[in-house]
């Protein structure tokens, strides 16, 4: 079993928040608005109902933050509840824009008219395999995340067309089945919703009756950004523990809602905030490189140097590690080297005794380690030589030597009892030819004697001769 090298990233406890002024009646609006979410979708946790309370709270409020976070409602498979939750969501954010699908020009032209809180519906449809056609429409949710960033584009007609950079800063929410393209995903506060359980009990959704329940609670949430509009207005509230860089970019305006509302919510926001960023940060949206980091890293453990056949043997060896199916092929040298060479990384070459290795560092891997993977925690980590061995060559019998039961027998003596490394055995001219084979380790190709060398001893195999190293 092999330790998960994302489960650290994060101090789960550190969800303290500093104590401000606090207009009356925030907890318990923003109460009912979890509780109104609550009774017609089913979610994954508490932390994330409160998060959608906080999301649309803000969306009363966004002109007062210099950053929106996109809302990424994602599910596996249909029926989890996303577009429930636009639903519920369309009845109490600040003027809805409810779409299942939209052109730039309209998006644009809309959030640059007047305040509008996107919900786009179906975003798969839109993401998924014709991702390149809409790329206009991704630019304008990843420019809308962020204060002053803007769309530009010619409008008009012949002589009088001009330039005009539209606006497009404005509170989006997403639903789709799998995943949204990266540069979405790191803007968004993800939502991994999953299908109803049996014992989990909502309300049926009738638009009409909901539109009657939800109508006042949205004014509530209208007046109440009047009342905190000045507190939240430059509000640099206390991230939890880990939280930086864009992450902390997401979850600012949500946690300045949560501190204007007081009550237990300020702790609330911080539970949620480190709970789904967690989820993020274990999912599969790392990329191949980051993933690469991390399990080399694991696979390294203590070891100072390690050659490239090894390295490879053992991230292969990895359960669900995707290196044995690349494309339809496993990873290779080659390849290893072009994904570490996007890191500053190198193959080196070193000697052991008379043996040459090429293979890469630790030294040279610890600068990308520290700036691209969660620091170490500091649980043990399970064994390589456990996960890299499944058949358990160490207890193997050593390969028998044609007609030289002397040299057998000091052999296997070597192995089990471990000589020093400059050890010799009797030489003879006699000994058996082993070609080298994928599935075990290299043997002499030739007459001189045969060495036991530290990582051969380990393992229980012969290895080259001197002279053949």
């Amino acid at each position: 079993m092999t330790t998960d090298p994302f489960s650290d990233a994060l101090d789960w406890t550190d969800t303290a928040a500093p104590t401000v002024p606090v207009a009356p009646g925030g907890a318990e609006l923003l109460d009912d608005v979890a509780a109104a979410l609550a009774r017609y979708v089913a979610y994954p946790s508490p932390p994330s109902c409160d998060a959608v309370a906080l999301w649309a709270a803000h969306s009363h409020l966004v002109e007062h933050f210099d950053s929106t976070p996109r809302l990424a409602l994602l599910s596996p498979e249909p029926q989890c509840g996303k577009s429930r939750t636009l639903e519920v969501l369309e009845l109490l954010v600040r003027a809805p824009l409810a779409v299942q699908s939209v052109t730039p020009a309209v998006l644009a032209r809309t959030i640059d008219d007047h305040p509008t809180s996107v919900l786009l519906d179906e975003a798969d449809a839109i993401f998924g395999s014709r991702a390149k056609d809409h790329e206009d429409l991704r630019a304008i949710l990843n420019a809308g995340h962020r204060r002053g960033a803007g769309y530009a584009r010619m409008v008009g007609e012949g002589a009088k067309m001009a330039a005009k950079t539209f606006s497009v800063f404005a509170p989006v929410a997403l639903a789709g089945i799998g995943d949204l393209p990266e540069t979405v995903m790191q803007r968004s506060v993800v939502l991994r919703m999953r299908r109803r359980a049996p014992d989990e009990h909502i309300e049926p959704f009738r638009y009409r009756k909901a539109a009657a329940h939800l109508a006042p609670l949205r004014e509530r949430l209208a007046r109440w950004a009047e009342q905190v509009a000045d507190q939240v207005a430059g509000a640099e509230p206390a991230m939890p523990a880990g939280i930086t860089d864009r992450p902390a970019d997401v979850w600012e305006p949500l946690l300045a809602v949560a501190d204007a509302a007081g009550g237990d919510w300020p702790e609330r926001a911080r539970a949620a905030c480190l709970e789904l960023v967690g989820n993020s940060a274990t999912s599969s949206t790392a990329s191949l490189g980051v993933r690469l980091l991390a399990d080399l890293r694991l696979v390294f453990g203590d070891e100072a140097q390690v050659p490239t056949e090894e390295v490879l043997r053992r991230v292969l060896a990895l359960e669900e590690a995707p290196w044995t199916d690349l494309r339809g092929r496993p990873l290779d040298a080659r390849g290893l080297a072009r994904r570490l060479k996007a890191f500053g990384v190198s193959s080196a070459q070193w000697r052991d005794g008379d043996v040459r290795h090429r293979g890469y560092l630790s030294a040279d891997l610890r600068d990308p380690w520290q700036r691209y993977l969660p620091a170490p925690s500091g649980k043990s980590v399970t064994s390589v030589t456990a996960v890299t061995e499944p058949d358990d060559r160490r207890s193997a019998a050593p390969l028998p030597v044609t007609d030289t039961p002397a040299v057998t027998d000091n052999i296997r003596d070597a192995v089990t009892n471990a000589p020093p490394l400059t050890c010799t055995v009797t030489a003879v001219t006699d000994v058996t030819h082993f070609r080298e084979r994928k599935d075990e380790h290299s043997y002499a190709d030739c007459g001189a004697a045969v060495v036991p060398s530290a990582r051969a001893l380990t393992l229980g195999l012969l290895t080259v001769c001197r002279e053949c190293a």
